[in-house]
């Protein structure tokens, strides 16, 4: 039957006014005068799911007792104006069902954790709510029927009320030996319980399709199941409760993370999905042991705080932009203006404090929803998230190492004296109260964002002004002068000044000053006080609150802006203060992705390590490449062979009389030996050069091991590299090969052994 797409979005918010439901027995349906006969002539005469064939199988059988619906909670997940409704895995189905039966009559509400208690169910209100990030309420079902229509691809549960209704018709049909029973909505629509195993939603006359015309069309009828056993619909277990590590994951430049335009958010969870199901297979045998349990991925999003209200940056932005190809500046402005942004002196600050305040609070909030927590932490940033992480992991301190001042500290980030004083300006003393209440003193009202006034109970138009006038006074002072800086473990190159050189660079500082802007400018490695800036403003990088167990870069262009600041190469002895651990993961086509070993052993160019596939070998095509290789090797080295036995052999002729040469060759003999010896030479130094790649040093960023790790790039990206090259910047969420590397790294130092599945 067809429908118009109004019909199918308002027929399930009709079905749960359950109190004008009309049941209607059989004895009820052979009466003469009812809105029934209106509509089950039309379904026995053109539906084609007459059922007299199936209920003739039906009754053959005795009845089976009537056994109460095992009930299964789903969640309601909207995408594009698009409802879809997924199960909850069996376990936090169970554990939703019994808080369920514990609710009761009790006033409070019931939370439940599920999903790795990254999730919220309040029972009572039947709405799921994140944990970790800003997202809408969805709503939460318990259910026990479903239907289906022509057009659905899955099966949609009914109301929980209306779920009832059905439930107590079935219990009375299948008690009674009662067919045949009807139940109408009371938008018209109607429900018929043939038999046990054929129950059919109809559509009424009054609603159907004006362009249809077929019979058969109109009154075909919906599937209605009762149970989650009876549809097809995939429930996993659930996940492991044991979280053996944290990751944090940084995305880069924009909102969107990959080619279908998915937040952060949503691109996490695939990460998340892959690293279940890779443990499932590679690490069976230690999770049957209990040996490990599961690796936490958590999302770290700073788009949103750059271009929120705080900053004023999309509405600065905006009055400059021209009117001309919008749909175009619109993408440039949310997503290539970042790049300037981290290399503006402003919002790089508020980046890198967003980046490390969000990092912290989730650390904070995961910490306390897991108690017994005792593994390590990571990072993972992707594109721009990786340089924000580098620079912010070459500024951490150790426990012992003292904080170093800024020529910027000595300025207090407004000109004023204290919190009442500016307050007083801004004509909002009546807050002062509540501001001291939160120890909120100026400083702090400086590092305050939109949400956190919001939560103190400030109207928007006085959050407006305060944040406003932040932003005022925060811009001229990031101009200030400040100390140019130089990490002991990078290089630059020197720089000579002649007196004629010293008298432009004099005069260049006296325009400078015209502009308010200085050549004072830090490393993103370390604090010590040089005369030559490398390209990075001068700001003041937070301290995290753990010390990072490993750091991978994915997609990164790290190694193309340490060149661009002036870096020739990085110190093989110099490591992350707090990070020991650092791997550069990159596909072949990437455009953005840019290599960090050449940077470290400048006298080899050593190939990046291969990232072995997750099944267990290379791609066919990649053996194929492998293997003609070797053929053509050891053609050449036959030939060549069969030339060395066949002048050995012509040399070994018995010559009568005449003495052995001692001294001259022929030229023949010559170009023989020499074209041999070459071969060996190829030979023997490719073998040395397989031997030098696997035993090189690549400094102590990893701890000495190897820094750059490759991809295998897909048979159809070997046809044209060009094609996929922006695909290849944003395959890393949904690559099973990179989650593989990640779990093995994080296992291996917990001394867990890793399994090849069998093929």
């Amino acid at each position: 039957m067809s429908h118009s797409p109004s019909e199918e979005g308002a027929r399930p918010q009709a079905a749960p006014n359950t109190h004008d439901l009309i049941y209607n027995p059989p004895q009820a349906a052979a009466a003469g005068n009812t809105p029934d006969d209106q509509v089950l002539p039309v379904i026995n005469e053109g539906s084609p799911s007459s059922t007299s064939s199936f209920e003739i199988l039906d009754m053959e059988s005795a009845p089976a007792p009537y056994q109460e619906v095992h009930p299964h909670w789903f969640f309601c997940r909207l995408a594009e104006d698009n409802r879809s409704w997924l199960p909850f895995s069996r376990d936090d189905s169970d554990k939703l069902e019994n808080a369920c039966k514990t609710v009761g009559e009790k006033e409070e509400d019931v939370v439940v954790a599920v999903d790795g208690e990254r999730f919220d169910v309040h029972i009572k209100e039947r709405k799921r709510y994140a944990v970790y990030w800003d997202q809408a309420p969805t709503e939460v079902r318990r259910c026990t029927w479903f239907y289906k229509g022509d057009k659905d691809t899955r099966f949609m549960p009914y109301p929980e009320d209306f779920s009832k209704s059905l439930e107590d018709a079935y219990m009375t049909a299948v008690t009674l030996g009662k067919w045949k029973t009807k139940l109408e909505f009371p938008s018209g629509e109607t429900v018929i319980l043939h038999n046990p195993k054929l129950i059919m939603q109809y559509q009424p006359v009054g609603l159907q399709d004006d362009w249809v015309t077929s019979p058969s069309e109109q009154n075909r009828p919906q599937t209605v199941k009762r149970g989650v056993d009876n549809i097809s619909v995939d429930i996993t277990e659930g996940e492991p409760e044991q979280v053996d590590h944290l990751v944090f994951m940084i995305h880069g430049i924009g909102p969107a993370c990959d080619l279908r335009f998915r937040s952060i958010i949503q691109c996490v969870n695939d990460f998340r999905n892959a690293s279940l199901s890779l443990l499932a297979s590679h690490y069976k045998l230690a999770q049957q042991d209990g040996k490990i349990g599961r690796v936490e991925f958590l999302p770290v999003n700073w788009h949103s705080a750059l271009h929120g209200d705080a900053t004023g940056v999309d509405e600065d932005i905006q009055r400059i932009t021209l009117p001309s190809i919008s749909r175009l500046r619109h993408f440039t402005n949310d997503t290539l203006l970042d790049l300037f942004f981290y290399n503006s002196p402003t919002y790089c600050q508020t980046i890198v404090d967003t980046v490390a305040s969000e990092i912290n609070r989730l650390h904070t909030l995961f910490k306390q929803r897991h108690m017994a927590f005792k593994g390590a932490v990571s990072v993972v940033g992707h594109s721009l998230g990786s340089l924000i992480l580098f620079d912010l992991l070459t500024n951490q301190r150790t426990d012992s190492e003292p904080r170093k001042r800024f020529a910027s500290d000595e300025h207090h980030l407004l000109n004023c004296d204290t919190l009442e004083d500016t307050l007083t300006r801004l004509g909002l003393q009546q807050y002062l109260a509540k501001l001291q209440a939160e120890s909120v003193d100026l400083e702090s009202l400086g590092l305050c964002q939109d949400s956190d006034l919001k939560d103190l109970g400030i109207p928007l138009g006085h959050r407006k002004k305060i944040l406003n006038y932040i932003r005022r006074k925060r811009l001229p002072e990031c101009y200030k002068t400040g100390a140019s800086c130089l990490a002991s473990g990078i290089q630059v190159p020197t720089q000579t000044t002649s007196d004629q050189d010293c008298n432009q660079s004099a005069g260049l500082a006296k325009q400078q000053s015209q502009f308010n802007r200085t050549h004072s400018v830090t490393s993103a490695v370390d604090y010590e006080y040089f005369d030559v800036g490398i390209g990075q403003v001068s700001i003041d990088y937070p301290q995290l609150a753990f010390h990072p167990q490993t750091f991978f870069a994915i997609g990164s262009p790290i190694g193309m802006f340490l060149t661009v600041r002036g870096l020739k190469y990085i110190d093989p002895n110099y490591s992350f203060p707090t990070c020991k651990s650092f791997y550069n993961i990159y596909h072949p086509y990437d455009p953005v992705a840019y290599r960090i070993e050449p940077m470290i052993v400048a006298d080899v160019d050593p190939e990046p390590m291969l990232i072995p596939h997750h099944k267990g070998r290379k791609r066919m095509h990649l053996e194929l490449k492998d293997s003609l290789t070797r053929m053509s090797i050891d053609l050449k080295n036959n030939v060549l062979g069969s030339l060395r036995m066949a002048w050995q052999s012509f040399a070994r002729l018995p010559v009568v009389a005449l003495p052995p040469v001692v001294e001259g060759e022929t030229p023949v003999q010559r170009n023989l030996q020499e074209t041999l010896g070459a071969c060996e030479e190829t030979n023997f130094a490719g073998s040395a050069a397989e031997t030098v790649q696997s035993e090189i040093k690549m400094g102590m960023l990893n701890g000495g091991r190897r820094i750059d790790y490759v991809l295998q790039e897909k048979p159809i990206e070997s046809f044209n590299e060009y094609l996929f090259a922006i695909q290849s910047h944003l395959c890393y969420w949904e690559s099973e090969d990179t989650a593989l590397l990640v779990l093995k790294e994080i296992y291996d130092k917990l001394g867990v052994a890793f399994e090849q599945p069998q093929q």
